[in-house]
């Protein structure tokens, strides 16, 4: 059972999963999306959406702390300079994670994680509004008068119809043996 276990190890020891989540992160802030798999896309969002919220507050102690779990440089710049800009009016939920199949080898659930707020497809379909519709109620007509009206207009239009001779399946077997 596992009853209180909040943390996915991964398979790996603290040191190692620490290290690995660092580098998805700064990955992921870089890159603004990465293809990894499931059971880490949900690890790492764990770990990268906690700094993402600390980046709204450009203090040194902020980017000291982010510092602290990208070690890396530049990953920190774009996350103070890029990320939080975009991400500034936003209460959560900064990482999407979409399902991309399993992987061949060992048939892992495979996903693409990015940045919400940087995938320039989606926002541009959220920009483009839909033409307000409004739902109108159709009046409602007595059986009788549906049904018998497919009736009259079925019947009209067999009485003005030309009667047209098929020839039978023996006549179209002859036919193609005389082709032949």
């Amino acid at each position: 059972m596992r009853h209180g276990k909040k943390v996915n190890h991964l398979g790996r020891t603290s040191a190692h999963r620490k290290a690995m989540l660092s580098n998805m992160a700064a990955s992921l802030i870089l890159h603004k999306r990465i293809n990894t798999t499931l059971a880490k896309a949900k690890a790492l969002r764990g770990y990268v959406e906690p700094l993402i919220t600390r980046s709204k507050d450009d203090t040194t102690h902020s980017r000291r702390t982010a510092f602290s779990y990208l070690q890396n440089k530049e990953a920190v710049i774009a996350l103070f300079r890029e990320v939080s800009v975009k991400v500034a009016n936003r209460p959560g939920g900064y990482t999407r994670i979409l399902k991309t199949g399993n992987r061949l080898g060992d048939n892992a659930e495979m996903c693409m994680m990015e940045l919400v707020d940087f995938n320039e497809n989606m926002l541009a379909a959220k920009e483009a509004p839909k033409a307000k519709t409004t739902r109108r109620s159709r009046a409602i007509k007595p059986k009788a008068e549906v049904a018998a009206k497919p009736i009259q207009t079925v019947v009209a239009s067999v009485e003005d119809a030309e009667v047209v001779e098929k020839p039978t399946e023996g006549e179209n077997s002859e036919k193609t043996e005389t082709k032949e």
